[in-house]
């Protein structure tokens, strides 16, 4: 197949909610909890793991868009991981919908040809490891009832206790700090944790600092 499917849309602007509807409808899994990791503590809220884990994808949990190719090919590579019996029309359907910038997932132009390239190499792959994703330490369960406050006071509380902070535990913060719609700052993630901005400064790499302007930028 080397044509792009025909989607059509209502209206050329879609809603996030509505996005979600279009891969809900079509049964698509976009979320998948530890399946062998164990919790250091159960909540009613979700779990918290002292140690983090990988085993956590959540993906388009914010609206946050995909800037890059590698952020793109790394979302292809988890929707096919999750979804390992998708036929493959469906899944070149989902790709081409995932890079239309008019279902907002996207904020960058990629070329039909090269999108078909990276999706038959996905998905000829074979999975024998889950895809590379970053630690995480508190997750939480989807429909928790938690106001994103809450959930700001929890992480704050559940990481700020370790003895180091990282920065996997800085991207969760900025990740909740993103959804609540607040700029992300040093000083608003130290605050959170509990820590000096210093502290902050010294565990933020390259890439985080990119990815916090990136963030921002598309509050």
């Amino acid at each position: 197949m080397t044509i792009a499917p025909n989607i059509s849309y209502n209206n050329s602007l879609m809603s996030h909610n509505r996005n979600m509807e279009w891969l809900n409808n079509r049964r698509i899994i976009y979320v998948k909890y530890p399946w062998y990791d164990e919790p250091t503590k159960v909540f009613p809220w979700g779990w918290y793991y002292e140690d983090g884990t990988h085993q956590c994808y959540e993906l388009f949990r914010s609206k946050a868009k995909i800037t890059t190719i590698r952020s793109l090919k790394w979302h292809m590579l988890v929707l096919k991981f999750l979804n390992k019996d998708i036929s493959y029309d469906k899944y070149l359907e989902l790709c081409y919908f995932l890079i239309d910038k008019r279902n907002n997932f996207t904020a960058i132009t990629i070329p039909s040809d090269l999108l078909l390239r990276f999706a038959n190499e996905v998905f000829q792959h074979q999975f024998h490891m889950a895809p590379k994703n970053r630690l995480r330490k508190v997750i939480f369960r989807i429909g928790s009832g938690l106001t994103i406050d809450e959930k700001l006071s929890i992480v704050g509380s559940l990481i700020g206790r370790s003895k180091r902070i990282t920065e996997d535990d800085i991207y969760q913060c900025m990740l909740e700090i993103n959804n609540k719609g607040d700029k992300i700052t040093i000083s608003g993630i130290a605050k959170l944790l509990g820590c000096t901005p210093r502290t902050i400064h010294r565990n933020m790499g390259d890439e985080l600092k990119l990815e916090k302007g990136v963030l921002n930028q598309q509050l």
